[in-house]
């Protein structure tokens, strides 16, 4: 029995090493890198291509800004006829009347003061270019940071579907074994059962992930605009990780308040006296030459006071937006504080996350030492086949264990990335 159960064992080495040479050919296929995945999805996404046209939205806004420093000039033409003399007739003057009259003419008109109007509605087109630039920048750090989620859940199914082959690998030729032995009639036929209810265990499972893989893949092609193959996979494996350092950068969340504030004083300047200054040049006559045609150019100066909103609506207005500018330097520090928790919060998960992958690599190690004792063992007829199966499971456990604790890892170090602004 010794001997068979020796001749079994080496076949179980030679058969593990297949299960290595099968995994090496997937290397083969077709291979997804992350980089590659990363710079699809950001030529993909439709998010980023409307980014960047909110940003050519703020600079024609800031654009329009600029215009209201330049004069505002307007051209009028009139002309009438009229089937009777709209100006009749006056002697020694005017003897004939008139029943036709054009007139054209150009005014430009500047404005000296509007309250701070136009400086303020500047400045705040310039912060909402600003803004508009800052945004579109988070949202290619967004998609970089699903791109990157789904890319290593990903790597995760993969690897678990390789340590459930494994251990099909192992069970298979553990069956193998187990009916050589009921052959030869050194074990009971119960034996053999157990060995085929952890086999069929471990089909039910590879078929679960097989189609989990699939979903993941058709997920992470959606996100990036590629349809792949279900024969695709991802090139990282699990690897040795560095122990993360932290990085804290100040917040900037002051462009709130500016915005805020400028809006208030653009509200402010519409109770104002608005001063403007202008110049007119005309030029008219009769098409008949009834009277001279003449050019008269002159120039003229306009105050605007808006008397009644300084107690109607523009004061209530001005009201709203004072009151509107104290709730957000209210949340101002709210936001800062949120976010420097929140930061924390990513921090404190990416070093669990380094704490749990050490333990499992541990655990794996042990998992994998227990059992080839168990196997020494029971091949030398030391311990029963349950220890067996139990310390097969056991390594089963623990290489699934290692592969969600390595992917985990790396989405919360995306996470952290994210919002320290450093992806």
């Amino acid at each position: 029995m010794k001997k068979m159960l020796i001749k079994n064992s080496t076949s179980l080495v030679i058969c593990c090493m297949l299960s290595f040479l099968s995994c090496g050919s997937l290397l083969a296929q077709e291979k997804l890198n992350l980089e590659e995945v990363k710079q699809a999805a950001l030529s993909y996404s439709h998010d980023i291509k409307n980014g960047k046209i909110r940003i050519e939205q703020a600079e024609a806004a800031k654009q329009e800004a600029i215009a209201n420093y330049f004069p505002q000039i307007s051209a009028t033409g009139v002309g009438l006829y009229g089937f009777k003399d709209f100006i009749p007739p006056i002697p020694e003057i005017l003897p004939d009347g008139i029943d036709n009259f054009y007139q054209a003419g150009a005014t430009a008109t500047e404005v000296v003061y509007a309250g701070g109007k136009i400086r303020s509605a500047n400045a705040l087109a310039n912060l909402q270019a600003e803004t508009r630039t800052i945004q579109a920048e988070q949202t290619v750090d967004s998609v970089i940071l699903n791109t990157e989620q789904k890319y290593w859940q990903l790597v995760q199914v993969q690897e678990q579907l390789k340590a459930i082959r494994a251990s099909k690998i192992y069970l298979d030729e553990l069956l193998k074994q187990q009916q050589d032995l009921l052959s030869a009639g050194l074990i009971a036929k119960n034996q053999l059962l157990r060995v085929r209810t952890n086999r069929s265990r471990v089909l039910l499972q590879k078929s679960k992930l097989g189609n989990q893989r699939k979903l993941a893949l058709l997920d992470l092609g959606l996100y990036v605009g590629k349809i792949y193959d279900t024969t695709t996979v991802v090139a990282d494996t699990l690897k040795q990780v560095t122990p993360p350092r932290i990085k804290y950068p100040k917040p900037d969340l002051e462009k709130s308040i500016t915005a805020s504030q400028l809006q208030t004083k653009i509200t402010k300047s519409d109770v104002l006296p608005q001063v403007s200054v202008g110049v007119n040049a005309g030029y008219f006559g009769t098409f008949n030459d009834a009277i001279e045609s003449q050019f008269m150019p002159f120039a003229f100066g306009m105050v605007s006071i808006p008397i009644s909103d300084w107690w109607g609506a523009g004061r209530h207005k001005v009201k709203q937006k004072a009151l509107q500018e104290k709730i957000v330097q209210n949340n101002f520090q709210d936001r800062k504080d949120e976010l420097k928790i929140g930061i924390m919060k990513c921090w404190y998960d990416l070093m669990d996350a380094y704490k749990q992958i050490n333990y499992a690599k541990d655990n794996l190690e042990y998992a994998n030492e227990n059992l080839k004792v168990q196997r020494d063992n029971y091949n030398s007829g030391l311990n029963n086949l349950t220890d067996l199966l139990d310390a097969q499971q056991q390594v089963e456990s623990a290489e699934t264990e290692y592969a969600n604790a390595y992917a985990n890892y790396k989405i919360a170090e995306s996470n952290y990335l994210f919002v320290t602004d450093n992806l």
